[in-house]
């Protein structure tokens, strides 16, 4: 038979099989998977199954990788009793212009307590609000890291806790920075784990509690606690623990010294966590935390504020270095001093007062940030956003002087509407026409707004940005008048600019730092000159300056020698100014509330220029006394070609029309010309030679009809033309 038929009657043979098992009511086989019939596995099938055993061995690798990492870090990390030895922390020390010592910040130490030595309400808190699965975890928290990793791939921010566990901050308190980097988060938990190799829980967490920060340069609990509460650590009650425990998140945000509520606020969340925790009962966690008696601080001096907002600038500045440095400001001691005086002297009660004080260069000579650093901390100096009043117009006249106006110019003190916006002046009337310098110096409103309207809302907000401006700035109309909120620095900044000739000025409180052996590690370096504004428009300024202190709403800050300055009073007496310099001493003064209330009596021209006044005489008494240039002398483009001047005194001065008529001064009718428009040359004006000279010079007789030139004739009728009405 052939081997086709062979292939048909096996093909017959299998299917009688097959019948016969689906009659015996058996399911028939399946082919195999091998044989020339059967289906072969799909491609999707075989990729997840190679990628399912690559994962496997990839994930082992990683284990086996991670394990030999920890184990080499292991290795590496110092004994026991040397980290036990090694403090944390640097010391700085801060020193005024004269190299005088201001203050010295760094770490204290109180006594190193054994595992056994710390109150287990301490412990139990610590590891509460830290880390709740420290006495489980091998280092890094498995939960953590995967809620971290969720949340930045969903964005979510529902975990109230951070990534780090009590090992890992050890670790990077120990060893690493704070930089918030992969790489550094890496090698963090690495070390975590290495720690955790190498060193008992105990251990770890006796490490931890002696060597965490706390605040107020206060490193380890026995540091804090004789801090914050006057006794040692082994004497912890557990509300004290809580407010303790709470710190570590943000020392400086809820250190009981700079916010009492937000640290008691904190220590509730503490105690909340532990009794969720189990470590405490509910009636020790209804504790009274703000019942817990503080440590009396004792009064600072107010340096505090220049040194909290110079400092962090070491950041930025300096590269990445532990050892003990020292920084040398541009502070005066003297004047510092003086300015605290000054502010603490002229502040109405209840209110709060700020001073910065800049050289000509830019170097901050004092700053005061509040009345009482130990009360309240908040820098109002370089921080606080308040509306500038009036001060604002410093803008406005410079744009309006660029523009082309004079300070001797006239303009119109009227009411005015500026889209639908009707600003009045402060005594509610109006006095019409006056000048430029008149209208600055009383600080008019309505003047004010007319000019910024004239040159432009937007050219306005541009002149302040350029003079450093930073702070957001609108461009409606009442912008003129100081809407936008800025800050005391920034508008002295801006201030110091016209001291300086124009010149751009960046303030700076840092000269140099040297480490503690004399090695330079920075050296200011003045910028380049930057002009901002012409000559003429600094010399205009200064002349409306110097009139408002001279005889307008700036008064109370003469000092006996020039002064240039501005006030500014918002509505409501919320906020008073007064920014102005004298022999290259620029200085701002501002008061007010922190809740914005209304201060009675506060304005610009009183409290804030005797606070100017009472300083500034400190500030200049050893400096030559300065005139102000204010001789305004206008570029070429802004000038008439002198080719047709007349000369003479200036009460000769004629004005002649476009039709050639002659307007005297204080005149409003004119008079004919004693010019012949066509001609150019007077009517009445003698010859310039005799006929009898012409006739010689000529060889010839002169018609009879030529008249003698010499000979004056009637002028022919001239029309008179009364000129416009300036509207």
């Amino acid at each position: 038979m052939s081997r086709r038929g062979d292939r048909l009657q096996n093909k017959g043979a299998r299917g009688s099989r097959r019948a016969a098992v689906e009659r015996a009511g058996k399911p028939a086989p399946k082919p195999k998977s091998g044989g020339g019939g059967g289906k072969r596995p799909s491609r999707f099938r075989q990729w997840l199954k190679r990628g399912v055993i690559g994962a496997a061995g990839l994930a082992v690798l990683s284990v086996i990788f991670l394990v030999i990492a920890v184990a080499m870090a292991a290795r590496t990390i110092p004994s026991y009793s040397t980290l036990k030895a090694n403090q944390p922390g640097q010391t700085i020390v801060v020193r005024a212009r004269d190299g005088r010592e201001i203050v010295e910040l760094g770490p204290s130490f109180g006594d190193w307590l054994d595992y056994d030595e710390i109150p287990e309400t301490m412990k139990n808190a610590m590891v509460a609000v830290e880390d709740k699965r420290f006495h489980s975890h091998l280092g890094v928290d498995p939960v953590r890291l995967t809620g971290a990793i969720v949340e930045g791939l969903t964005g979510s921010r529902a975990r109230l806790g951070g990534t780090s566990t009590i090992t890992q901050q050890l670790a990077r308190n120990l060893f690493l920075n704070n930089n918030r980097t992969f790489d550094r988060k890496a090698r963090e938990a690495v070390l975590a784990m290495a720690l955790e190799w190498k060193f008992s829980k105990e251990e770890i967490l006796e490490l931890y509690l002696n060597k965490v920060y706390f605040g107020g340069g206060a490193y380890g609990i026995d540091s804090a606690s004789r801090k914050f509460f006057s006794h040692p650590a082994t004497e912890l009650t557990v509300g004290e623990a809580a407010i303790i425990a709470g710190l570590v998140k943000a020392p400086s945000r809820y250190s009981p010294t700079a916010d009492v509520q937000a640290a008691v606020d904190r220590a509730k969340v503490v105690l909340r966590l532990m009794r969720e925790q189990g470590y405490i009962s509910a009636d020790q966690a209804m504790v009274d935390v703000g019942a817990v008696q503080l440590k009396e601080q004792a009064g600072q001096n107010s340096v505090r504020y220049f040194t909290d907002w110079v400092l962090p600038q070491l950041d930025i500045i300096l590269p990445e270095t532990f050892e003990p440095i020292e920084v040398w400001t541009t502070i005066d001691i003297g004047m510092q001093r003086a300015a605290t005086a000054a502010i603490e002297a002229n502040t109405p009660g209840g209110a709060q007062g700020a001073l910065v004080s800049l050289d000509r260069d830019g170097a901050i000579l004092a700053l005061v940030g509040g009345t009482d650093y130990v009360a309240s901390n908040f820098n109002r100096a370089t921080t606080a956003m308040r509306q500038p009043g009036s001060s604002w117009k410093l803008f406005v006249y410079l744009a309006a002087l660029e523009a082309g106006y004079t300070p001797e110019d006239l303009v119109v003190d009227t009411p005015v509407t500026i889209d639908g916006w009707k600003p009045r002046n402060s005594n509610g009337r109006n006095i019409g026409e006056t000048d430029v310098r008149t209208a600055f110096a009383f600080s008019i409103n309505t003047v004010a707004a007319q000019l910024g309207n004239e040159v432009g809302f937007g050219t306005v907000a541009s002149m302040a940005k350029r003079f450093g401006i930073t702070s957001q700035i609108s461009t409606f109309p009442s912008m003129v008048l100081g809407s936008s909120e800025v800050r005391l620095i920034e508008m002295t900044r801006a201030f110091a600019a016209i001291s300086a000739k124009g010149v751009g000025v960046e303030p700076y409180g840092i000269a140099k730092v040297t480490t503690a052996g004399g090695e330079l590690l920075y050296q200011h370096k003045e910028p380049r000159d930057r002009p901002l504004v012409a000559d003429y428009v600094v010399a205009g300024m200064t002349d409306l300056l110097q009139a408002a202190v001279q005889t307008g709403t700036g008064r109370a800050a003469q000092i006996g020698r020039p002064v240039a300055g501005k006030t500014g009073t918002t509505s409501s007496n919320k906020d008073g100014w007064f920014i102005g310099f004298s022999s290259g001493v620029t200085t701002g003064v501002w008061m007010g509330r922190d809740d914005a209330r209304a201060v009675p009596g506060l304005q610009g021209g009183r409290a804030p220029a005797q606070a100017f006044a009472a300083f500034m005489r400190y500030a200049v008494k050893d400096r030559p006394v300065e005139e102000f240039d204010t001789t305004v002398e206008l570029p070429e483009w802004q000038l008439e070609p002198d080719e047709e001047a007349m000369f003479g005194e200036p009460d000769d001065y004629y004005y002649i029309d476009e039709q050639g008529n002659l307007v005297e001064p204080g005149r409003r009718e004119p008079t004919p010309s004693p010019f012949d428009v066509e001609s150019e040359r007077p009517r009445d004006a003698p010859a310039a030679a005799s006929r009898d000279f012409l006739e010689e010079a000529t060889g010839g007789t002169l018609p009879q009809g030529q008249r003698d030139p010499r000979r004056p004739q009637a002028p022919p009728p001239v029309q008179v033309v009364r000129p416009q009405q300036d509207e």
